[in-house]
């Protein structure tokens, strides 16, 4: 990483001087580079860098003519629309049309230096033999890395395509699975399918749209199903569904992603599958990921936190969350150039790693009363390491999680009540489910929209037109005869092909599926702060590692 590291710090210092290695008086009318000014510029970063000057100047003048290539790729591209990609082989970049597929790249290497297995690889992703360059998101002066494959590395190749089709059928199942969930209440299943609600950080139920509960659902349980995959270390296929999870908060409005710490959360397990997959070509995307997760820390638990302290009464336990993320951000300044920041992000990481790494012999103690390690850790964490205050926090959260499941089913019960008081008019379960769910457990609204028999969403949108008025609503779809405008229906949300599907309860296939995502859903509502700290100790030592090299270059 030496040698990225150097060139990142170069690049560094050159925006930060507003040096332009492409012009005057480091590079001449002929391209070639002003060997004196060069020279001067080699000298005078090499101690502030901490390298030899030999070493700046090559990494210099291999910036200078990679800026050079890419000038002239540029000029190339506005005057033929042919484009200048970067392969990364011993020769000079390759001249293709974006229009064609990869696997015309494929046959030139192949036909030029006798490849007969290659990959290329942009952005740490395999390109597909079958699709455009441009579909795949290659552009002018992109930077593709050609990877010669041989008989083994093939057939390893095929290995990891076919994990690429399982990763694609895992995330399917995963959306399919927690679709189903979102249009179901718990009274189809009491006993195995959980209670879903929306709620703030108090416990608080969310009144948010349908279409944007729906999507938190999904986000959410894809993020499940990463952090699971991340607990395995399976950290390629969590990144996976940890994007798709990304993909779905994108669909909510931005005051509820910051309501509560699930977005946050979600942007630093991202970025931590970055580092484990030492995917340095994500640093932008990281840093941009990382930013927005201190943004939303900061708008959900206050400046100093003190939002946290008055909802939770401590904030020992989300502490883990900021070590993590001043971690990251250490590494991320590293690789960048920065090691003055790097090494100021690491000391506040090292301070919270002191206040945070569990006492062996507290938690001992601690679970020597009867309390498991997950709540010996997190006690310790919430009260500072007091023994004492930590047994009456643990029982406290104990009590609060008792009460929390008795509302829990007596909202259940209501809503079985109400399914029977439907079901007792002569409407399947199925239905009187699906219609409470839509009317939000509104027995009387849930029955208007069984009454009228229209279309559903025509019936929705008579009813909110009528301000839940079951007779006017009649009226106004009979005077229509069951016909409203498009502008009208159009300002309600449709129903989805998961809305009509998840009548189906008893569907055995359903029931496949909701199983199989409800194992990677987490019991206990602070699984996500529930850290060893075992992985960050060792990043805190490769940290330490990197930083110390840095500083014997500059002595």
């Amino acid at each position: 990483m030496a040698e990225e590291n150097l060139e990142a710090k170069l690049k560094h210092h050159l925006k930060q001087d507003k040096i332009q290695l492409w012009n005057p008086p480091y590079t001449n009318d002929n391209n070639e580079p002003g060997k004196t000014q060069m020279q001067d510029l080699a000298e005078g970063y090499a101690p502030m860098v901490g390298f030899a000057v030999s070493e700046v100047g090559s990494v210099l003048e291999a910036i200078r003519a990679q800026t050079v290539k890419r000038g002239q790729g540029n000029k190339a591209f506005k005057e033929t629309c042919v484009a200048t990609l970067e392969l990364m082989l011993p020769r000079d970049g390759k001249k293709v049309s974006l229009c064609v597929c990869a696997c015309v790249c494929v046959c030139v290497k192949y036909q030029k230096y006798g490849f007969k297995y290659i990959k290329l690889i942009l952005n740490g992703k395999t390109l597909s033999a079958e699709q455009r360059l441009d579909e795949q998101g290659v552009r002018n002066n992109s930077k593709i890395m050609v990877l010669r494959v041989n008989e083994e590395d093939r057939r390893r190749q095929i290995t990891e395509e076919e994990q690429k089709k399982n990763q694609k059928e895992s995330i399917d199942r995963t959306q399919k699975g927690f679709q189903i969930l979102s249009e179901r209440d718990g009274s189809e299943d009491p006993e195995t399918t959980p209670f879903l609600e929306i709620a703030d950080q108090k416990g608080n139920p969310l009144q948010i749209p349908h279409e944007e509960k729906k999507a938190l659902i999904l986000a959410m349980g894809f993020h499940e199903k990463g952090r699971s995959l991340l607990k395995r270390k399976q950290h390629d296929n969590a990144l996976c569904h940890l994007l798709q999870a990304d993909q779905q908060f994108g669909r909510c409005g931005s005051a509820l992603l910051t309501s509560v710490d699930n977005y946050a959360v979600l942007q630093l397990d991202i970025v931590w599958c970055y580092q484990a997959l030492e995917a340095l070509s994500c640093l932008d995307d990281g840093k941009m990921r990382l930013q927005k997760a201190e943004d939303c820390f900061l708008h959900c638990y206050g400046e100093q936190q003190q939002r946290l302290l008055m909802i939770k009464g401590s904030q020992g336990r989300e502490e883990v969350l900021f070590l993590r993320l001043y971690l990251l951000q250490s590494l991320l300044s590293y690789v960048e150039g920065n090691d003055s920041q790097a090494a100021q992000q690491l000391q506040k990481v090292e301070s919270l790693y002191s206040r945070l790494c569990p006492d062996l012999d507290k938690m001992t103690q601690l679970m020597s009363l009867g309390f498991s390690e997950r709540e010996a850790r997190l006690g310790l964490r919430a009260c500072q390491g007091d023994i004492e205050e930590a047994a009456m926090h643990i029982t406290n959260r104990r009590q609060e999680r008792e009460a929390l499941k008795e509302r829990e089913e007596a909202k259940r019960s209501s809503r079985l009540e109400a399914v029977a008081v439907l079901t007792e008019m002569g409407y399947s379960r199925a239905d009187a489910s699906r219609a409470l769910h839509q009317a939000q457990g509104d027995v009387n609204r849930a029955y208007a929209l069984l009454y009228l028999g229209f279309e559903r969403q025509v019936s929705e949108t008579a009813l909110r037109l009528t301000d839940g008025d079951l007779q006017l609503a009649t009226h106004l779809l009979l005077d229509n005869q069951g016909v409203l405008s498009p502008d009208l229906l159009s300002a309600s949300p449709p129903s989805s092909p998961s809305e009509e599907h998840s009548s189906s309860s008893d569907d055995p296939k359903d029931r496949e599926l909701v199983n199989e995502v409800l194992e990677d859903i987490s019991r206990h509502e602070e699984d996500y702060l529930d850290l060893t700290l075992e992985e960050e100790s060792e990043l805190i030592a490769t940290m330490k590692s990197y930083l110390s090299r840095g500083n014997a270059h500059a002595v």
